[in-house]
């Protein structure tokens, strides 16, 4: 068993009045962390499973009379797959406000639904959490330095979805399953997609776009679609875990790009998963493109789950000068660049240099990339 990094933070906010929310994509392990959860408070515990017809037409407009009959003594209660509940937003307010003693767990395999319907009714009353994709130092703390690291190409490729990880050698079947499912099924649900070609053709120009900058314009004559619609399937995207954006930096310098955006995926097995390219690392024409994913997709996870409350951008002027990750926290910069060799010298921007002299800058590379990724 993996363990999460998130697990030990959320059994500290445990009865502090707050309802516990986990999102993230399916197949991350959400299901396990809960009852990893459980395992350690020792209570007894009402589990839900929101997915079965049955349970979610009782939660759904439930009173707080029936909440009570179905709660009973238990002092903890889990929804699982919470956004197949119509309005749950009100059913875990009720819970809140009228049996305050009960802790909630809810969990939820789409923002969009979950965190929409959520939104004001637990307005101060709870507390969201994110499950990723296994993070670099989960598995390092699994399966050792020296493992890990070896299993690095794999990762680029094959992306570190538990079941992907825990099945060696079955990665391409298992992968292709997952992406298909989860991709296809669950976004063709909702009920704002509605041209599946342009959500499969949109998916496959942005991964062949990977770490280059996109414009909505360019992405709209490239699968046939107005700049809207693009502009909205990728918020309905983000919002579903599979990719998500990072936006310029600029301090009004002159010559940086302000209004512009990169699009990365949370995973890169995903991401080779839309473009069937399984090939290894020494053969791929886009090492450098996966790198660049794995890296930034990788931080997004450090600091998520060591709660570092910073923001990330990219780095371009006009002359094409490029930083690939700039973050801030308590106004310190720190500019970051990603090279798959680390023979490459990195030249700064003298514009970048000069404009932000305090910056602390800083190389990663497969020889030092655990520094980077795990918590000291």
């Amino acid at each position: 068993m993996i363990e999460r990094l998130v697990k030990n933070t959320i059994l500290t906010k445990l009865f502090k009045g707050k309802a516990i929310i986990i999102t993230g994509p399916r197949q991350t392990g959400k299901t396990t962390l809960v009852k990893k959860i459980l395992a350690g408070v020792n209570i007894e515990t009402l589990f839900l499973n929101a997915d079965e017809p049955d349970i979610s037409g009782q939660l759904e407009g439930a009173s707080s009379t029936l909440l009570k009959r179905m709660i009973g003594k238990r002092r903890l209660v889990v929804i699982d797959e919470a956004q197949r509940v119509k309005n749950i937003g009100l059913t875990l307010k009720l819970i809140t406000d009228e049996i305050p003693e009960v802790q909630l767990i809810v969990t939820g395999s789409s923002s969009l639904e979950l965190v929409n319907e959520t939104k004001e009714p637990l307005t101060g009353r709870k507390l969201e959490y994110h499950l990723y994709p296994l993070s670099f130092q989960e598995l390092e703390d699994h399966f050792g330095f020296l493992e890990e690291r070896r299993l690095l190409p794999s990762r680029l490729v094959f992306g570190s979805y538990p079941d992907i990880v825990t099945h060696q050698g079955e990665e391409k079947e298992l992968l292709s399953n997952l992406a298909d499912s989860y991709l296809y099924r669950d976004l063709l649900n909702l009920s704002d997609m509605r041209r599946p070609e342009l959500l499969s053709d949109l998916l496959e120009a942005l991964a062949l776009q990977l770490s280059h900058e996109v414009k909505f314009s360019e992405l709209g004559e490239m699968v046939g679609a107005d700049q809207g619609t693009v502009k909205k399937y990728i918020d309905l995207l983000e919002k579903s875990f599979v990719v998500f954006r990072l936006r310029a930096f600029s301090r009004n310098v002159r010559n940086e790009i302000k209004k512009s955006r990169k699009i990365y995926f949370y995973d890169n097995g995903i991401r080779n998963a839309i473009i069937r390219n399984y090939a290894p690392v020494e053969l791929r024409s886009d090492i450098g493109a996966l790198w660049e994913n794995y890296l930034v997709s990788e931080r997004l996870k450090y600091n998520a789950y060591h709660q570092q409350y910073l923001r990330m951008w990219f780095w371009r002027t006009t002359q094409q000068q490029e930083i690939d990750l700039i973050e801030e926290k308590d106004h310190q910069l720190e500019a970051w660049e990603f090279k798959w060799n680390p023979k490459r010298r990195v030249k700064w921007s003298k514009t970048f240099t000069r404009n932000y002299p305090g910056a602390l800058t800083g190389v990663v590379h497969p020889e030092n990339y655990g520094d980077f990724l795990v918590s000291k």
